[in-house]
């Protein structure tokens, strides 16, 4: 690996495990196999080390925008996990109401309707969490 390839998937590990917690993390880090090895360095180094490692917008704009896309995009399966997120980006829960009522007007009712409840059973087993 390059000087630069290294230095973007270290600083994509560094703001993957603050965006989504060391525990998130760790687990994925765990189940990564030799398959899909270079899927996982690809997303640490683009997503991560690129996208969310920019000064261009917040961490919490940056969480809007990635749950907006999610449900507008019908990619539900990582709604809750960027719900958990917020917790970390600083995204309220009125922001990611605000993003999903764009949903709904710019994609459509039903997935804005779809995400709306991911984000509140998520948000409930967060605050079950902390209890």
């Amino acid at each position: 690996m390059s000087d630069a390839k290294t230095a973007r998937f270290e600083k994509g590990m560094e703001v993957r495990r603050s965006v989504l917690g060391d525990a998130h993390v760790d687990r994925a880090e765990a189940a990564k196999t030799e398959f899909d090895e270079p899927f996982q360095t690809l997303i640490t180094e683009g997503a991560w080390g690129t996208v969310w490692a920019s000064d261009g917008i917040s961490r919490r704009e940056r969480s809007m925008l990635t749950l907006a896309l999610l449900a507008a995009t019908g990619n539900f399966e990582e709604i809750p996990m960027h719900i958990r997120a917020t917790a970390r980006t600083g995204a309220t829960k009125q922001d990611v109401q605000e993003a999903f009522q764009h949903v709904a007007i710019y994609a459509g009712v039903p997935k804005a309707n779809h995400a709306l409840k991911l984000a509140k059973a998520t948000y409930a087993e967060m605050e079950e969490d902390t209890k």
